[in-house]
């Protein structure tokens, strides 16, 4: 069942039998099924690419004003969302139509390309590291970023960088979303047909995970993976679900005043939390109170590998908010916003070129102090290359497509 805006309000649905069950039926929606790309989603996911690339190297000026100074959630949030949302627009459409092998393969055939990826970015930034240490004698590299172990257990090392069980720093939200996309045909096929029922389960998911600390495991270091699969899978799925929706010019979440004003006053209170030390304090106080009383940490605290709640509802209410605003609707499909739009629309060569170049930035950050002049060169330039890549990108495909 599912919850579908009419020209009369919220009428219930079903979907139905056979072949095409997973179809909706057609109860005088007022959305048609969406069609080319959403530049909201390319403008936001373009911005999150941004930030992620200016806190991937510490100790910039810079990093002050990036988004996770401002709330409790960051881009991390923002890239696992618009993940989701990505998958449920790209795939969604060929559940419908069938046949089901070809439409699981093509999720699967991402994931691969994402595991590949992601190799190869370690790789480089071992690289990286290793010239900075042997040509430049900045031996430090070489014990941060989760490094250092691949001199104490080298073999064990070996076998967990393909396995993604060994993470290096800054390189461990791919491997989650390449978990996620293996999951994604099954939450398809489940979630088009009983979206809220596999949102339940997608909460007891988390709920069991953090009350539990289930997490999958490092190898060979201890502990779990630092963006733990079985919580951020939620983030994903509300995504996923909300992507589902669009494709078919649908909502998943009904556009509320009251919710919309909730969402607004949340996120106000929260950057009040951040900037005023009184309410922060009082904040804090509050959360420590009830985690005394028992309350577990994943709901009291801003644990990011168990996804707490206060990360949690912080950025679903941005999300909400920005989604159902019309002056973002507006903007996202201006000229203003066409080079976030760019990099968003080729979103995975920019995180991983960004990723590769935010590590050489590193090295570089490690013999500088905090420089106004410094640091916008360096991110600037890193930041416009990035734009070139994903302009040349685009245009291509453009050219490719106009050509067949």
């Amino acid at each position: 069942m599912y919850w579908r805006e009419t020209a009369d309000g919220w009428l219930r649905g079903s979907f139905v039998r056979g072949m095409s069950w997973f179809a909706p039926t057609r109860a005088a929606a007022t959305g048609e099924p969406l069609r080319g790309r959403d530049p909201r989603l390319d403008m936001f996911r373009g911005l999150a690419l941004v930030m992620i690339f200016i806190n991937h190297v510490p100790g910039t000026v810079y990093e002050n004003f990036t988004n996770r100074n401002f709330g409790f959630s960051d881009a991390a949030e923002a890239f696992v969302f618009m993940s989701g949302m990505a998958a449920g627009l790209a795939y969604s459409g060929r559940f419908v139509t069938g046949p089901l092998w070809l439409a699981i393969s093509r999720v699967w055939a991402r994931a691969r390309q994402l595991y590949f990826v992601h190799l190869t970015i370690t790789l480089l930034t071992l690289a990286i590291f290793g010239i900075a240490a042997q040509g430049f004698g900045m031996w430090e590299m070489l014990t941060r970023n989760n490094v250092a172990a691949l001199f104490a257990h080298p073999v064990a090392v070996m076998i967990g960088l393909p396995a993604m069980t060994h993470q290096l720093g800054y390189l461990n939200i791919l491997p989650l979303y390449i978990v996620l996309l293996l999951a994604t045909p099954l939450l398809l096929v489940l979630g088009m047909r009983w979206p809220v029922p596999v949102l339940i389960g997608s909460i007891l998911l988390w709920i069991i995970a953090g009350q539990f600390r289930l997490n999958l495991p490092n190898y060979p270091n201890s502990g779990g993976w630092f963006f733990n699969p079985l919580s951020w899978q939620l983030i994903f799925v509300i995504g996923l679900l909300s992507g589902v929706a669009m494709k078919r010019g649908e909502r998943f979440v009904p556009q509320s005043p009251a919710l919309l004003a909730l969402a607004a006053a949340f996120i106000v209170f929260v950057l009040l939390w951040m900037k005023v030390k009184p309410i922060g304090d009082i904040g804090l106080k509050t959360l420590g109170f009830f985690s005394k009383l028992g309350v577990p940490f994943y709901l009291t605290w801003f644990d990011k590998t168990f996804l707490a709640l206060p990360r949690l509802l912080h950025a679903l209410a941005v999300f909400y908010l920005l989604g159902h605003l019309d002056v973002v609707r507006r903007f996202a499909g201006t000229a203003l916003a066409g080079p976030l739009r760019t990099l968003g629309r080729q979103g995975l060569a920019v995180f991983a070129a960004g990723t590769v170049i935010s590590m050489g930035l590193q090295t570089v950050k490690t013999v500088t102090e905090p420089d106004p002049l410094l640091d916008g060169a360096m991110l600037g330039a890193g930041l416009v290359g990035l734009w070139a890549m994903a302009w040349i990108l685009t245009r291509t495909a453009e050219l490719k497509g106009a050509n067949r």
